[in-house]
């Protein structure tokens, strides 16, 4: 719970980076910073370092990481494009309702109560936070939907993954398989950067690594459906510095929402499962 609620604030700290660059550089470019930055950072310590291995006989489940991964990361980026941007934070938080059902079909991992009452009990929060608007429900945000299914199996790959692959691994993987996609769409706007923008966007490039490589950790501890509501916190996280940096200060039913996502992390934490134990 502690590595995904540092991973969430990363998340939400990235944000606010890409926040800043997008009012000047395209999603694709963007998207593909993200990616290289990433390893460019990663390459020289798995190099230097023996014990960081490379070597992986799971190449085929990095890869399928890699492809949901980056699809769910421009699905969101075209969401909030073109969507408001309360109705498409509602879809960039809400992936980990998905966890619990996603875990259980491809690694049959148990869904208890207590888990889809926190996935429940988050998503409302979030809803709470955004307020999406009656304009909410038509393609785009269909396209946005489909998106956070895709990061929820992005984030289950990854508890199949920590069996055998290091955090470090992983992210390595991700980086490079996302920085040669990413490439692809980014080569037709390439242009020359100005040194702000490249600040940042390599430093939402490397708080995006850290983040990953949290992450990654984390799911190698717990269950992925029991944990992945931490992942909630990034929305509170980025209300945080919404505040600090554009006084943009939650109102009566935005701080209602955080107190429901706060609930559903506790509903998460081991001790209280233990002590509330549903049918």
């Amino acid at each position: 719970m502690l590595l995904l609620s540092v991973s969430a604030f990363l998340f939400a700290s990235m944000g606010v980076l890409i926040r800043l660059a997008s009012h000047t550089v395209d999603n694709p470019t963007i998207v593909f910073f993200r990616n290289a930055t990433g390893l460019l950072v990663l390459t020289p310590f798995l190099l230097a370092w023996p014990q960081y291995s490379l070597k992986t006989q799971r190449l085929w489940m990095h890869g399928w990481r890699a492809i949901v991964g980056l699809v769910a990361m421009y699905g969101f980026f075209y969401a909030i494009a073109h969507l408001k941007l309360s109705n498409a934070m509602v879809f960039t938080y809400s992936s980990p309702v998905f966890i619990p059902l996603v875990a259980w079909l491809f690694l049959k991992e148990k869904i208890t109560p207590m888990m889809a009452i926190a996935a429940s009990l988050g998503l409302v929060g979030v809803v709470l936070v955004a307020k999406p608007d009656t304009g909410m429900f038509n393609l785009l945000s269909g396209i946005g939907l489909v998106s956070s299914f895709l990061a929820a199996m992005a984030f289950v790959t990854v508890r199949a993954l920590t069996d055998t692959e290091p955090a470090t691994r992983i992210v390595f993987y991700f980086c490079l398989f996302g920085t040669l996609l990413s490439a692809i769409p980014m080569f037709w706007l390439w242009r020359a950067y100005t040194g702000h923008e490249l600040m940042l966007l390599c430093g939402a490039g490397i708080l995006a690594t850290l983040s990953q490589i949290c992450l990654s950790k984390a799911y190698s501890y717990a269950p992925a459906g029991q944990i992945g509501p931490a992942n909630y916190l990034a929305i509170i996280f980025a209300g945080i510095w919404a505040a600090g940096l554009w006084h943009e200060y939650p109102d009566g039913l935005s701080i209602m929402g955080m107190t429901i996502i706060l609930l559903a992390l506790i509903l998460c934490m081991p001790r209280f499962s233990r002590l509330i134990r549903l049918p």
